[in-house]
């Protein structure tokens, strides 16, 4: 007899759930209350995240996009829709996961959070541009200063004189060019090439361009008379107070503005816009970087991975898998100079020996000596350098393959041009009360915090007029980031070193500064990885958010989170195929008196998680014991610590503190390249204690493993190669001749060719998701016939991939 189904619950009060069946789900019936704060808990794998996520949001999501026209539809990613009879009261839904924002190295927390584009728009309104000669404020040029400018140039010197017109703007901009034409100017500069009005191209009004209008051509000498002064205002009446004076031989520009200019340096600033201090436009991008702030160098530590080995052993790592004997020969040649053995450890040659190897010989020659096996050669010549030749190799190949093999042996390293503050000198000689922008995304959100506050008095009273709602919207983003746990994040730290729970966090408050009302938001876990001392401002950011006048539904494990709910749901009673039921729900306090749920027993004190009565006691002090020493990374204060080895330890303290850039940063990837060979680059610290009483080192991060489809706990975990190594030994293999690869539901000849080993096939539909539908020749199993006839105990390799873990 069917399941008779709950009526749905009044919609706009509750969000009604009825028969969700997606993965574990065992046909779940839920109503939960709108504009509350909802907690979903149980057990790992008990089916809280497949009711909140591919469920509730999923729909909601689906809902959303097919609302859009087809072709708006087209662009966005289509969610399948999930295994659900009915999904009533739903509002549009925010998912906020545990996922790194942005992999992009120009992502920084500030560009995430829109606080950039705010101090963009600060500096260019506010900011005050300075002269790095003098260190005084830039003021406006005279005319007759550009005039004795151009004088002072070389006699006989060729110009161009142009009014900028256009800098960096999309546009077509035909009306512009046929006004000047009225005005009897003859020539114009086009995105740097010179083109007769009358034959200028047309341009595509999706790109942006540069347009100068040449006003004058001249040539240096002493009695050019008012003829260049003339000249000089036309063009800065042209260009807004801008002119450019453009040598006719190399192209070499000197630009003058009516505006911001430095009568000592001749140091100018064409404009300050809010693009001046973007480090993703060329107008403000240090062009040595391109605005990352960083550069790529071969790091000699990765070049010589491990200075125990000698050169005849391989100390050099990218020359030392080479099949030739060319570089081996080299070496050699460079050994037999300086008179030393190749069977030296590396860390033991003199460091002249070390340096002409890394560095190069200079102007000394070498006397080279080589054999192929068919002939012998001397040459005699300086030495080129072990880096040096990386550099040049990776900068004239053109085969991708080999640049990603150098890659491995380069470092990141700050950009000697902008010292890692990404922008050019002219963006960073504006500054406010002191700093240039760059100085201020330094800050930590906390430091940033009372910065901004104690801004206003230190403004003129024309400079708090203009940025009184500018600094309203920064301090208001501000304090939703330090409320959330996040005080000790700078502005500037990219976000691709973010860790899952900060990403999230920033989302969240990004969301409240939003001010939506009447949305569904969905978070995963938000408090994990955040000391206790944060968690009760992140439930009141919650709460605020739900106060805004929207649903909040929260899967989570921690026990304030789950005391401050108003609605709790708790999933099991087991995991996988043992979950996916509702075991209690309602108030905390209702779930607490319901004998059935395992987080109400512990919630109420009935169960408690055991304190170990006796602890495994550390090695003596002079045993086995790991030191790292003066560790000095990020926000490290010459730390040294010891970690007995053997025991179970923990490294705890408020986020931000330093734990991972202890434990993570710096002790295990030196670990990892001394132990492993790992081409790591640790963070600063003085030295390693203890190494010897290790021979491996793993780390476990939080990183997903499955890259493919295709990954599942068998293969990730190496048991898939016993399991078809077992298969391929049974009878029924070896009469027929089938190898390990038969079993393998990746490659031809075991797996079914209808879907390729996938067990499904997908249609795509267009405009509407994708479907995918079980193969209706292998029913899923993946493999063909043939495959499936080989069985053991009853099951067939795919029965054996299908049984739980805890069955297997």
């Amino acid at each position: 007899m069917a399941k008779s189904r709950l009526p749905a619950a009044e919609p706009h009060r509750f969000i009604s759930i009825r028969g969700a069946r997606e993965h574990n789900l065992k046909n779940v019936d839920l109503d939960l209350p709108r504009d509350k704060l909802v907690v979903i808990t149980g057990l790992s794998g008990s089916g809280k995240s497949s009711l909140a996520f591919d469920t509730v949001y999923a729909e909601g999501q689906r809902r959303y996009v097919e609302s859009l026209s087809a072709y708006a539809r087209q662009f966005l990613e289509l969610m399948q829709k999930p295994d659900v009879d009915s999904i009533e009261g739903l509002s549009p839904a925010i998912s906020i996961e545990q996922k790194t924002t942005s992999r992009n190295p120009r992502s920084t927390v500030g560009t995430v959070t829109e606080i950039y584009d705010y101090l963009r728009l600060l500096f260019a309104r506010v900011g005050v541009p300075y002269s790095p000669a003098t260190g005084l404020p830039i003021e406006s040029q005279t005319v007759s200063q550009m005039v004795d400018r151009v004088k002072a140039m070389p006699e006989g010197t060729r110009l161009y004189l142009m009014g900028p017109i256009v800098r960096g703007r999309k546009g077509e901009y035909r009306k512009e060019l046929q006004e000047l034409q009225k005005k009897g100017f003859q020539r114009v500069k086009i995105d740097g090439k010179l083109y007769e009005i009358a034959e200028a191209p047309s341009l595509d009004k999706k790109y942006k361009h540069d347009i100068d209008v040449v006003v004058d051509r001249i040539v240096v000498k002493p009695d050019l008379g008012n003829r260049l002064a003339d000249s000089i205002e036309t063009a800065l009446g042209l260009a807004e107070g801008l002119a450019v004076a453009e040598n006719a031989d190399n192209g070499e520009r000197t630009v003058f503005s009516a505006r911001f200019a430095c009568p000592v340096s001749g140091f100018t600033i064409e404009e300050i816009e809010p693009r001046l201090f973007s480090f993703n436009a060329p107008q403000g991008a240090c062009p040595s970087c391109d605005g990352l702030g960083v550069k790529m160098f071969f790091d000699p530590e990765m070049v010589v991975p491990d200075d125990r080995l000698s050169l005849a052993e391989g100390a050099i790592a990218p020359w030392a898998d080479s099949s030739g004997q060319y570089y081996m020969q080299t070496l050699e040649s460079i050994a037999k100079h300086f008179k030393v053995k190749m069977s030296v450890p590396w860390r033991d040659l003199p460091k002249k020996v070390r340096d002409t190897i890394l560095q190069g010989s200079g102007g000394d020659s070498i006397a080279m000596r080589y054999d192929d096996g068919i002939r012998q050669y001397q040459t005699t010549k300086p030495f080129e350098g072990v880096i040096p030749n990386l550099d040049r190799r990776w900068k004239e190949t053109d085969s991708s393959w080999v640049r990603e093999e150098l890659e491995r042996f380069q470092h990141e390293s700050k950009c000697e041009t902008c010292g890692g503050a990404r922008l050019k000198p002219e963006a960073l000689a504006v500054k406010i009360a002191g700093l240039n922008i760059s100085q201020t995304t330094e800050f930590s959100i906390g430091e940033a915090v009372k910065w901004f506050l104690e801004l206003t008095p230190k403004l003129t009273a024309k400079q708090r007029e203009i940025a009184a709602r500018i600094l309203k919207e920064i301090n208001e983003r501000l304090g939703f980031l330090d409320n959330v746990g996040l005080s000790y994040l700078t502005l500037n730290r990219t976000s691709g070193t973010l860790s899952g729970g900060e990403s999230q966090r920033i989302r969240l408050a990004s969301q409240i500064g939003s001010g939506l009302t009447g949305v569904l938001y969905v978070l995963d876990e938000p408090t994990i990885g955040l000391h206790q001392r944060d968690n009760d401002r992140l439930l009141k950011t919650l709460t605020r958010l739900r106060d805004l006048g929207n649903t909040v539904l929260v899967v989570e494990h921690d026990e304030d989170a789950i005391r401050a709910a108003d609605h709790l749901v708790d999933m099991g009673p087991g995991a996988g195929a043992h979950g996916g039921k509702v075991i209690a729900e309602g108030t905390p306090e209702d779930v607490m008196r319901n004998s059935a749920s395992l987080t109400g027993q512990y919630l109420s004190g009935f169960r408690q998680i055991p304190i170990p009565k006796q602890r495994r006691e550390p090695p003596p002090r002079n045993g086995r014991w790991l030191t790292v020493k003066g560790a000095k990374e990020n926000n490290l204060q010459n730390v040294t610590a010891s970690i007995p080895l053997g025991t179970f330890t923990c490294v705890t303290g408020v986020s931000g503190s330093g734990k991972s850039t202890l434990i993570v940063e710096t002790l295990y990837k030196a670990l990892a390249k001394r132990l492993n060979g790992a081409r790591e680059h640790a963070g600063a610290h003085a030295g390693l204690d203890g190494i010897g009483h290790l021979d491996k080192i793993v780390d476990i991060d939080q990183s997903p493993i499955g890259r493919t489809p295709r990954s599942n706990p068998a293969t990730y975990t190496g048991a898939f190669s016993p399991i078809r190594d077992w298969f391929s030994q049974l009878p029924d293999s070896t009469e027929r001749g089938y190898k390990p690869g038969r079993f393998s539901f990746n490659v031809k000849g075991g797996r079914c060719e209808a879907c390729q080993g996938d067990g499904v096939i997908k249609i795509e539909m267009h405009f509407l998701p994708d479907v995918y539908v079980q193969c209706d020749v292998c029913k899923g199993k993946r493999y063909n016939r043939e495959t499936l006839e080989i069985q053991f105990r009853g099951k067939s390799i795919a029965d054996w991939l299908d049984i739980p873990v805890a069955e297997g």
